[in-house]
């Protein structure tokens, strides 16, 4: 595993609360790893944001940090409490009410990539699992802490854009027959995790570019939308869910030959939203 466990690219110049996040789109898969799944390589990734960060490069550019994740989904889940174990994968994991997210396997350690294809032989040890939560889970939540609370103390507010992709089988699926499947679904937990006026803008952004938005079905957040949100203390999260179709061939996880025109025109979102709050009197001297 590389020091790091993270990308972090910072604004020559601080210029706005947003902060843009990929805990998903990691693909550096550590040699043992790969050893011991009884997955191939492209199964394997089939977790993964793949080119999410690259989709939202622009962000340092428009004056917000970019965090994104070195590691996979597939080895650990950042969108996931520290403390999901699955005691079906992990030995001596403590048991622990019904979780959801768990019993399918997909905890903190995933037992099982899309389509519920298990990753593992058999089970890992407790020392394995909670080895990954300290090199890998706690330095990224540690610097995306740090990067919310920077921008709160500049600003007054923070606001994180919490970055994913949604397969195109999974969203054509939910949607209903007679409709056009969204290209882009935002979460925002039913209003929990961000004030109404701030999704209406960031929706008002993806529209003007022409992409078809749903709110909160199928996806209105996880771990990272649930616990960084607080609309009462001026810390925001929308999640935003892009259908992989629209910029990579999912069967070989390539990008298409018109994906940077498609990066382009998120560069141009990202320029519009990171307007939001730009306006506020920063708090603190630079």
């Amino acid at each position: 595993m590389p020091n790091q466990p993270f990308f972090l690219t910072r604004p020559t110049r601080l210029t706005t609360p947003l902060v843009f996040s990929s805990p998903h789109s990691g693909s550096d898969y550590p040699v043992s790893f790969r050893m011991r799944t009884r997955l191939d390589a492209l199964t394997l990734r089939s977790s993964e944001d793949a080119f999410v960060a690259r989709l939202f490069s622009s962000a340092p550019e428009a004056g917000a940090p970019l965090l994104a994740a070195r590691m996979p989904r597939a080895w650990l889940d950042l969108n996931r409490a520290a403390d999901e174990l699955d005691p079906a994968l992990v030995e001596g994991a403590p048991r622990t009410p019904h979780n959801p997210r768990i019993s399918s396997g997909l905890g903190v350690i995933p037992r099982v990539v899309a389509g519920g294809r298990a990753i593992y032989e058999g089970r890992i040890g407790l020392a394995e699992a909670e080895a990954r939560i300290v090199t890998c889970w706690n330095p990224y939540h540690g610097a995306l802490k740090g990067l919310m609370a920077e921008a709160h103390a500049r600003f007054g507010q923070a606001i994180l854009i919490d970055c994913h992709s949604m397969p195109h089988e999974a969203i054509e699926a939910h949607s209903r027959t007679e409709a056009s499947p969204p290209e882009v679904v935002l979460g925002d937990r039913f209003g929990a995790s961000a004030d109404r006026e701030i999704v209406d803008r960031i929706e008002a952004d993806f529209r003007a570019a022409g992409l078809r938005v749903a709110r909160n079905a199928p996806f209105s957040g996880a771990y990272i939308t649930q616990t960084y949100g607080r609309p009462s203390r001026r810390h925001h999260v929308v999640q935003v869910e892009i259908d992989r179709a629209l910029y990579m061939d999912e069967a070989t996880i390539e990008p298409r030959p018109d994906f940077e025109a498609f990066r382009a025109m998120i560069a141009g979102i990202v320029a519009r939203i990171t307007d939001i709050g730009r306006d506020a009197v920063p708090l603190a001297a630079e």
